[in-house]
């Protein structure tokens, strides 16, 4: 793809990009594109840090995570829609008037397209049908995203993260051969469903293992939430570059079959 290409990259909470695309974040930023990133959430059912200052609250501190992850990725703007996060499955925050979960969607929708619109975005990203693993928040950034696309005054490609299940398989089995314990990522998340989405069904594999620091960065900028980022930062390295070298995306109409490349580059 010739020229510059603005991407606006929508998650469900500050930290989410850390994991799941920074890697192409830095990547197009390294290449002279435009990288944006919305957060549906501000995170404020997040872990809560033993060092927060006085009148400091885990919001303040959670978007001030997210300016430090911005710097190290390359992100040039952070959007928020300006909802409560939902919770994990089953709490009560997922009955709140104003969480995410709650949002109508076409309210939703209309915060996400009109930075779409300031943008002139030419792509978006969110998540697969199911957020990866069943999120109340990341399964509602998949229903935004589509709408979004739909209501904004150009439509951009859309590009779904999402995590290749038949790799985690194969880790979990390699774990487990050496003695380790594995995870099942075919057992019920937290929607019931398994992880992530079968390779059969991801249109894009796309190496980043040139920016495992830039991912390292980010994650650590988010140290709030020490129970995810603890254990990512304790993975050895090797470990670490398997897991967070290669991203999967889905792209909704194009045809059946994995490529494994730069979707910039398509």
């Amino acid at each position: 793809m010739d020229g510059v290409t603005t991407i606006v990259f929508f998650h469900a909470h500050p930290d989410d990009e850390s994991s799941q695309t920074s890697g192409a974040m830095a990547r197009a930023a390294k290449e002279g594109h435009r990288v944006v990133v919305a957060y549906g959430t501000h995170g404020d059912h997040g872990e809560v840090p033993d060092d927060l200052a006085p009148g400091e609250t885990l919001v303040d501190r959670r978007r001030a995570e997210a300016e430090a992850s911005a710097r190290a990725i390359g992100t040039q703007r952070i959007a928020w829609l300006g909802y409560a996060d939902s919770g994990m499955t089953g709490w009560d925050q997922n009955n709140d008037p104003g969480c995410f979960h709650q949002a109508p969607l076409d309210e939703a929708a209309q915060r996400l397209a009109a930075v779409l619109d300031e943008e002139d975005a030419d792509i978006l990203t969110c998540y697969d049908w199911h957020g990866g693993y069943g999120h109340p928040d990341h399964v509602k950034v998949h229903q935004v995203g589509h709408r979004a696309a739909e209501l904004a005054a150009r439509r951009p490609r859309l590009l779904e993260s999402t995590m290749n299940r038949d790799r985690m398989r194969m880790w979990s089995e390699a774990m487990k051969a050496d003695g380790e314990e594995g995870f099942d990522p075919d057992g019920p998340m937290d929607d019931g469903n398994p992880m992530g989405t079968p390779e059969a069904e991801i249109h894009w594999e796309v190496d980043v293992s040139d920016f495992l620091d830039q991912r390292r960065a980010a994650m650590q900028a988010h140290a709030s939430q020490v129970t995810d980022i603890g254990m990512f930062m304790a993975m050895p390295p090797e470990v670490f570059a398997a897991a967070f070298g290669t991203e999967f995306y889905i792209e909704p109409g194009r045809p059946a079959g994995l490529t494994k490349g730069w979707w910039l580059d398509s």
